[in-house]
Order: C-alpha cells, then structure tokens, then sequence
C-alpha cells in the first residue's frame, strides 16, 4: 500500500499534465484559426495554385511555374514561408516584402504553411520581379482572393513595402515568350508596360500596385492593355542627332575614312595628339550610319532591356547606340559575365559603335578578350552551370595619342619622349587586336586660320549618309543569300576570294606592300574588304589599284617607318 500510493499520484499527475497540454493546444488552435480568418476544414486541407512568371537567360526568356501551396497548422518558431527551387538571396527576402505588401493593400498575412516552388527546380533564379506572382499566389492560395484562371497570365514585378509595383529586367524578350506560349496576358510594372507592348497580339496590362493587379485579375478593374503603334514608335527620332559632321574644320582625309568606315562596317584606330578632333570625330560616325532596320531594332532593345538601362517610358531603341566606356573598365563588364551572366559593353553596342578613347590605357587583358567577338560577332560566357550566348556585332571605334606625351609627330609642338618611348606605348596594344581594325588614321591638328576664320561649306552628316546608304544597299543586294552577313566588314575569308578579286596590277601592288609593310594573312584580308567597301562608294563592280591604294594608305600603323623619332 505504501508502495502503490505514490504510483497512483504519479500516474494521476501525468494524466493530468496531458489534459492541461491538449487543452492549451486547443485553444493555441482556436486562436490561430481566428486570427487567420479560417475554418477548421480550411486550415486542415492544403490547396495548391499556380501561375507562371520567367528567367531571363542571356538575350532570351523562360518560363518558370510558380507554384504555392497553403496549408496545415505552422507551430512556434517554425518557418512559415519557405522558398524552394535555387532561389537567390533576393527572392528568399522576398518574404518580407510580399508581408509587408498584402497587409498595406488591405489583406492578412494568415500564418499557415506556405510552400513555394520555382521550377523547373535546377535553373538558378535571381532578383525580385518574382515578388507579384508570389503574392497573387498566396492570396488566392489562401482563399482571399478568388482567380480560377490565375495559371492563364504571365506575372513579374518586384514589390515594395507599401505595395507598390517597381520595373524589372528584360520585359520585351518575356514578352515574346509570353506571346509565343499563348497566355491570356502578362501583368508587370507600368514602367515596363510600353516595352513589353511592342510585342503583337499579347494584351499587356501596366499595373502600379499590388492592388490595382489584385483588382485587375479578380475583374473588379477594367484596366485596358497597353496599346503601342510599332510602326510608328520605331520611325520616330530615327535621324535625330545633336551632332553633325557640319560642325567639323577640315579634317578632309578623316572624313573620307568614315565614310568608308560606315559605309562597310569596318573597325578604325585614329591616331593623333590631344586636341586633334578624334573624339569629335568617333560620336559623329553614328550621325552616317544606315538607320536601323525593324529587326536591328529589336534585337538592341532585347539587350539594353535585359541590362535594364531601357529609357525611362521607351518602347524601341531607333537609333543606333554608341557606346564610350571609361578605360579603367574591367574585363566582365567589357565582355559581359558575373555570377549570372550579363551583357558588357560589346553587347551593349550590337547594331552600333564601341568607343575606346585612348585604347592603350585600357588593360591589355581586357583588350586581348575582344579579339574573338570581333570575329565572330558574338560572345559565349560559361559558367560552372549556365551557359549564355550574346550578340556582339559591333563597330569598333578606337583612338590614342602617339606617344605618352601626345606630341609625336604634331607639325608645331616637340615630342619630349625618351628614345624608343613611341615605339613601347603603341606595343600595349597586342599585334593581332591591331590586325582587327581594318582602318589605321593618322589624325593631325587642324591650323589656327581654320578654325578661327568663317565657317566652310562643309558636307552634312546627310549628304555623306547618302552615300553610305547607297553603298550599303549595294551589299545589301551582294549577300541577299548569305544569312547574318550584311556588309562588307562581315564577309569571311572564302568570301572574300570570290567578291574581292583584283587584276594583275592590283595583285602586284599589293604584293608588294605585303611585303615592304611585312602585313599578315588577316591584313591582307582586311585590306581587301576596305578596297571592295571604296569601289562599292563608287558603284564600281571591280576593285581598281586606286581603290587598293586607299586601303593600303589607311594601314598607317603597319609602315616600317611609323614611331620612329625624329
């Protein structure tokens, strides 16, 4: 009896302790239910909803579905919200800011287990348009909102704490996948709504809020698409320039190797001291392009938008970019690249110009990376899990001083260089890049008188594009049949032999500055690209010695004689 007494109290206790938890849980669970506005049937059932947004991979979209799933009793200390499916740091603190945004816009944040997943589940996601989707999701998943065709839209927007809707990356290329899938329409940022609507046949709606996107799938807004007239977008501003080759004294020899630079695409170095007029030069050479073509167009719109360097409000690119890094860029921002690869600025400039003011200064590395987009016009970055193909074609504009002082070679003003100092400054830039540029200028400063006597009627940028245009239609005509070649700059070698045929006298004359310059295979290549560029200028259908003498002249680099000091 003694023995059994303190048993039973024991086992009375025990009982009693377990009574005390289950009530408590009870009433934990009551309270939960209350505060999360649930039934007892809807926390204990899960239910799963779906909606897609996209990964923007290089230049191009995919599609990723997000999937949420809502339910079951979240305990104390438990994670609430969990994210699966390689999310980065930014999407895993989107938590914070999908809470924040749906109680602002007037909903609760009703702790139940909320599970989300971006598929497919091994691609790598980034950044924090995926913040709209989610909160869609939830909220329907959640039973707050009611959107049966929710899985019907394309999704993106990046929330901020009041619920507003902030632009994202790469709305145009997401917008021709969304087209290309059939959704019933593609909800992101209003910043981005004029971008995305030059995608046909896709209705577009530019939210600014959680709410207003809310109201819109729920059909209590009748928010209208976004509407752009393409045809119209893409021929306004397209010859608009603030510059001019007007505004430019002499220089008459310069200017005929522009003219020819734009008139076949090619690469060109201006060589002179400071103050000659090489950088007035280089931001003129857009102003003679050929405008760009519709396909052109989007194309440099898809890059500059995956960059998110769009214009404010723009809808197309019309002009041709021109773009000037400082020489103290690195090589990945050159050429693209990072942890989630990004276009540089070789892609930044598809279409158009690339501008290396004072080439040598930059570093050798950066400058030894460009050697193969330059040939082949595009640039592949790998990485341990992704692989990303960009456009690079380019036109190369680059320029330097001489010497390190600037003065070599300047008709009033002595070079103070140290013997051999010319020649060690022009050997930062590596042979073959040099083979690479097909015109080499020598630029010299224009005399006093000109510049301060009354301005000369002069050739405007729209005379000399004139030409340009006609020498381009010319190889346009030439390389109908050749996809991706549009001008002479692009042809390859087997090409090359079969447009750039010489006679007898050109192939001596060039034979013999092969030999007296010591030029290279790809110089002699390049050599007879520039010849073919200068007789298409004349509507000549062979190439003429005079035509091969004008290439050979702008090789001013390649002579046994330049850097010698005098």
């Amino acid at each position: 009896m003694e023995v059994e007494t303190p048993l039973l109290l024991l086992s009375s206790g025990v009982s009693f302790l377990n009574g005390f938890f289950q009530v408590k849980f009870v009433f934990i669970f009551l309270i939960y239910t209350f505060e999360c506005q649930l039934s007892v049937p809807q926390i204990l059932r899960t239910m799963l909803v779906r909606t897609f947004a996209s990964a923007v991979e290089g230049v191009d979209a995919r599609m990723i579905t997000v999937e949420v799933n809502a339910g079951g009793f979240v305990g104390e200390n438990k994670p609430w919200y969990n994210v699966v499916g390689l999310p980065d740091s930014a999407i895993r603190e989107g938590s914070y800011r999908v809470e924040a945004a749906v109680i602002n816009s007037g909903f609760y944040n009703k702790r139940m287990k909320i599970v989300i997943n971006l598929a497919p589940a091994d691609v790598k996601k980034e950044g924090a348009a995926y913040d709209l989707p989610i909160a869609l999701a939830y909220l329907n998943a959640t039973q707050q909102i009611t959107v049966p065709d929710l899985h019907e839209y394309m999704i993106m927007g990046e929330l901020s704490l009041s619920g507003e809707l902030r632009p994202i990356k790469g709305a145009l290329p997401i917008a021709i996948q969304a087209r290309a899938k059939g959704y019933k329409g593609f909800i992101l940022p209003v910043e981005n709504a004029r971008e995305a609507a030059i995608v046909s046949d896709l209705p577009v709606y530019g939210c600014r809020s959680l709410r207003e996107a809310i109201d819109l799938v729920t059909g209590d807004l009748d928010l209208q698409p976004t509407v752009v007239n393409t045809r119209e977008e893409f021929f306004k501003d397209r010859t608009s320039f603030d510059v001019d080759f007007s505004d430019v004294r002499g220089q008459e020899n310069i200017k005929r190797a522009m003219t020819i630079t734009a008139a076949g695409g090619h690469n060109v170095i201006l060589i002179g001291p400071p103050g000659a007029g090489k950088t007035m030069l280089a931001r003129r050479l857009p102003t003679i392009l050929p405008p760009l073509d519709l396909r052109e167009a989007l194309e440099t719109t898809k890059i500059h938008s995956v960059a998110g360097i769009l214009p404010e409000s723009a809808a197309l690119i019309t002009t041709r970019p021109f773009r000037a890094p400082h020489h103290t860029i690195s090589d990945v921002a050159l050429v693209g690249g990072g942890s989630y690869p990004s276009p540089g600025e070789i892609s930044l400039s598809h279409n158009g110009v690339l501008f290396l003011d004072e080439l040598p200064e930059f570093k050798r590395s950066a400058l030894e990376v460009m050697r193969q987009p330059m040939e082949e016009r595009r640039i592949l970055i790998s990485r341990a899990k992704v692989t990303v193909d960009f456009p690079a074609s380019f036109m190369l504009i680059a320029s330097m001083n001489p010497c390190p002082c600037g003065y070599f070679n300047h008709p009033d003003r002595d070079c103070t260089c140290p013997p051999g100092g010319v020649k060690r400054y022009l050997s930062k830039i590596s042979g073959p890049l040099l083979d690479r540029i097909d015109l080499q200028v020598e630029v010299t400063p224009v005399p006093l008188e000109k510049l301060a006597g009354k301005k000369p009627e002069t050739e405007t940028s729209e005379m000399i594009a004139a030409r340009v245009l006609a020498a381009r239609k010319i190889q346009a005509e030439r390389y109908a049949d050749q996809n991706g070649i549009y001008c002479n700059a692009q042809m390859p070698s087997r090409m090359v032999r079969e447009w750039c045929q010489i006679d007898a006298a050109g192939n001596e004359l060039l034979k013999t500055a092969m030999e007296r310059l010591q030029l290279s295979a790809r110089a002699y290549d390049r050599i007879l690209k520039v010849s073919r560029t200068i007789a298409d200028l004349e509507a000549s259908d062979n190439i003429k010695p005079s035509h091969l003498a004008e290439a050979i002249n702008f090789r001013n680099l390649d002579r046994e004689s330049w850097g010698e000091q005098r």
